[in-house]
């Protein structure tokens, strides 16, 4: 049989990340002692509050069908977390709540681009912002960045590859999948060209939560009504709450577009799951304990990676100031990323993700989201490969 496939499909590049960690996954199954530093997810448990407010959901039968844009408890819930943390008064039905972060950036893209539109992504990107947008029918416009400017891109830049088809700027800060972090400063300037050229920002702030040496964040959309009316704001729980299985996004967008989105949801997914969404809202409005006590963690174990990551040959490495990623630069190993990776994997088991999935084939991007020993035998064996490639 020879089976037609769509051009839309056939001209996606495969999640590199996902299959670096499912390739480790295997090796680990085969029994094989394998360091993963790929996942982008925390190694802490859903905190039990969590856990209990959904187990107390299925057993009281709510299994049905909800809302195709979630819970209203829910959405309310959200709208409060805005207006508490951020300053940012949405109504319940600006908020549509997805099947995860992914998800709710996809139905951005999908309910506002199309044929002819051009999407600006600053690289290194997330890995499927290119993607989602072909999928669209529009066209990825890659800005480059490097270490040298912590991977950030200049209002400059930006400037200069707005053209009159510019349909919308990808702003994530904290970074995925460099931990940058740009300041409030930095936002607003970049939130101003896009204002005045007419460019809506979906900005992607699912590691908001996630910062270290007092870095701080604001949201494009908190700068003025313009901003505000400018911005999509994408953000999820898997991140802060430890609920990547869950597959709980949420956005707030102006009206007209979480209307759209919401449509966009009802034909695809519909509803998030029922009782994952009780959760959603134990995670809100219940206790934030774990927190700080998570950030002391990630905390250490990045400081930990930053200084024996520098220590190696034909290593150097900006440190991150959010998120749970480093992106150390291999460019002096005489090594591209996808053989660096290959090689490393192969040869001392240790699992990270090629830069160029990212847009950056000189880096190498290494989750700290592991325990500290793990780090440390992991950076040990990478320390080894590294000193028989630079000699």
């Amino acid at each position: 049989m020879n089976y037609k496939i769509s051009q839309r499909a056939a001209s996606l590049a495969p999640s590199l990340t996902l299959a670096i960690d499912s390739k480790a996954k295997a090796m680990k199954a085969a029994g094989e002692d394998v360091v993963g530093f790929g996942a982008g997810e925390p190694d802490f448990d859903t905190p039990q509050h969590i856990k209990d407010a959904a187990a107390k959901a299925l057993a009281d039968g709510f299994t049905k069908y909800t809302p195709s844009s979630g819970i209203p408890e829910l959405r309310e819930a959200i709208a409060a977390k805005f207006q508490r943390e951020n300053g940012l008064t949405y109504k319940p039905s600006q908020i549509i709540v997805s099947c995860g972060g992914k998800h709710s950036c996809y139905n951005v893209i999908l309910a506002t681009c199309e044929a002819g539109d051009e999407v600006i992504i600053p690289a290194p990107y997330w890995l499927s912002y290119p993607e989602m947008v072909k999928l669209a029918g529009a066209t990825p416009v890659i800005l480059a960045t490097t270490d040298k400017t912590e991977f950030k891109v200049t209002p400059e830049q930006l400037r200069a590859a707005i053209t009159p088809n510019t349909r919308l700027f990808v702003l994530n800060s904290p970074s995925n999948p460099t931990g940058s972090v740009y300041s409030p400063e930095e936002v607003k300037a970049l939130g101003d060209i896009c204002v005045e050229k007419g460019v809506l920002i979906m900005s992607d702030e699912i590691y908001e939560h996630l910062l270290y040496d007092g870095a701080k964040v604001k949201s494009v959309a908190s700068f003025s009504q313009a901003h505000y009316d400018h911005t999509i704001i994408v953000h999820g729980l898997a991140k802060a709450y430890s609920m990547t299985g869950w597959r709980l996004g949420f956005l707030a967008a102006p009206e007209p577009i979480a209307k759209a989105i919401d449509a966009v949801q009802s034909h695809s997914t519909s509803n998030p799951t029922s009782f994952a969404q009780k959760g959603g809202v134990a995670a809100l409005n219940g206790s934030q304990a774990h927190l700080p006590l998570w950030l002391a963690e990630y905390d250490k174990r990045r400081r930990f990676a930053h200084q024996a990551l520098n220590a190696m040959p034909g290593i150097t490495c900006v440190n991150a100031k959010g998120a749970f990623y480093l992106f150390p630069n291999i460019s002096k190993t005489g090594l591209k990323s996808a053989e660096f990776c290959a090689k490393l994997l192969e040869q001392e088991k240790v699992a990270a993700v090629p830069g160029i999935a990212f847009g950056a084939d000189d880096y190498i991007r290494l989750s700290y989201a592991t325990s500290l020993a793990n780090i440390e035998k992991g950076l040990a064996r990478m320390d080894k490969f590294c000193r028989a490639l630079v000699k």
